[in-house]
């Protein structure tokens, strides 16, 4: 039996008397998105960081393709196809959009040795100029980051993130700040990467709109526990995430 993409096992963290992450458990089974979804405080971001390491958490463990990882640095994490997008953008913008992908795309590739007597882009500028065809940021290619819409560095994040070729992406609220004919483009493409590749999504998102519409399986926590699993359409019927988070 194929062991899931990912497995979070009874994950919990305190800070002082607040109980941020509550005994928490779920499987991501390989190509599957997954959304996670809650009010603030609900303990999304404190267990993304505790999957993915930035965070020591309290109990529990964590698996990459049946992997124990709990405890590995996100370093380590990208060497098992595992990326992660932030809320916080992370291009760079005095660089060029092609630039800030050949350079997420240097962190994966080849010793230190290479980078430093190799070709300057690490032989990367065809693969990246693919990713960016791919975002459809290639009009932009040779543009600062920094002069682009928000969505369209959004785009941009995505296409660092996926330069690796994870086989595991954590994306940390994607619709944030993008308008919608942006945020359908963002949706169309990770949906088209997910079905080209088979790569598996865990998205933690406010926007239960394009949660629901991009997702397949839905969790939400509730100050810090898992009070809800299921279908998009499981979740809005359920009088609990109701009562929780849709505010009726």
């Amino acid at each position: 039996m194929t062991a899931p993409a990912l497995s979070v096992r009874n994950i919990s963290k305190t800070f002082g008397t607040i109980r941020a992450v509550n005994d928490v458990s779920f499987d991501v089974r390989t190509g599957e998105i997954l959304g996670l979804i809650g009010p603030n405080g609900s303990g999304k971001s404190t267990l993304f960081n505790c999957i993915l390491g930035q965070l020591p958490p309290d109990g529990g463990a964590v698996h990459v393709a049946g992997q124990q990882v709990s405890g590995s640095r996100a370093c380590d994490l990208s060497k098992l196809g595992v990326g992660r997008t932030f809320q916080q953008l992370s291009v760079f913008p005095q660089m060029s959009v092609l630039d800030n992908v050949i350079l997420a795309g240097q962190e994966h590739h080849g010793s230190m040795l290479s980078r430093l007597f190799g070709k300057p882009d690490a032989g990367l500028t065809a693969d990246a100029e693919k990713m960016i065809s791919f975002f459809r940021l290639e009009h932009l290619r040779d543009e600062l980051a920094g002069s682009l819409s928000y969505g369209q560095q959004k785009l941009l994040d995505a296409a660092m993130a996926f330069m690796a070729g994870p086989g595991l992406v954590l994306l940390d609220e994607p619709a944030g700040g993008v308008n919608l004919t942006m945020l359908a483009h963002l949706k169309e493409r990770l949906q088209t990467y997910n079905a080209e590749h088979g790569t598996t999504f865990v998205v933690i998102e406010h926007n239960m709109e394009f949660v629901m519409s991009l997702c397949s399986r839905i969790i939400v926590l509730a100050e810090g526990a898992i009070i809800a699993e299921g279908t998009p359409d499981e979740i809005r019927s359920n009088q609990q995430v109701i009562d929780a988070y849709l505010g009726g």
